[in-house]
């Protein structure tokens, strides 16, 4: 009779740990995390100068714009992707973005990921600005439909 207690206990201690586990799997592939890995992914792309894995980042339609101040007024500046990726994969100099922050909101298949950074050049720091990314889940996965960023070389650490 020790023996059935013994077992039944065994039991409920493996589900439970099931259970457990099953939670912090859930917790680890939430559309927040998957958002952030694509990220993570992107930059560390941008720096190995993979392009392709860039690509596929982007929605085929996506945007890529920056805030361009002169004085106290904002204007957008605005490329292509095809451009971005033309100057990443050619680009002679180290090109390292590293996100200091994420801040991940989703609304079913709608995301948007605020990202503060700091951008160096060669190992030397550049300058520093915020990212506002708009993702959507597509077939594929989680794709960036636009970006738009700030630059600035001041008030960064």
């Amino acid at each position: 009779m020790k023996s059935s207690g013994f077992i039944s206990f065994l039991c409920v201690v493996g589900f439970l740990c099931s259970f457990s586990l099953q939670k912090v799997y859930a917790q680890q592939t939430s559309p927040e995390s998957e958002v952030r890995d694509l990220l993570q992914n992107f930059f560390y792309a941008m720096k190995r100068k993979d392009s392709a894995t860039i690509q596929a980042a982007f929605h085929v339609d996506a945007v890529m714009q920056t805030v361009i101040e002169e004085g106290s007024v904002a204007k957008l500046g605005s490329s292509d992707v095809s451009d971005f990726l033309k100057r990443v994969a050619t680009s002679e100099v180290e090109l390292d973005e590293r996100l200091l922050a994420y801040s991940i909101q989703v609304d079913g298949l709608l995301a948007h990921a605020w990202t503060p950074y700091e951008f160096y050049v060669n190992s030397e720091f550049s300058h520093c600005g915020v990212n506002s990314f708009q993702l959507i889940n597509t077939a594929s996965g989680w794709q960036i439909t636009h970006v738009i960023d700030t630059r600035r070389k001041e008030g960064c650490r």
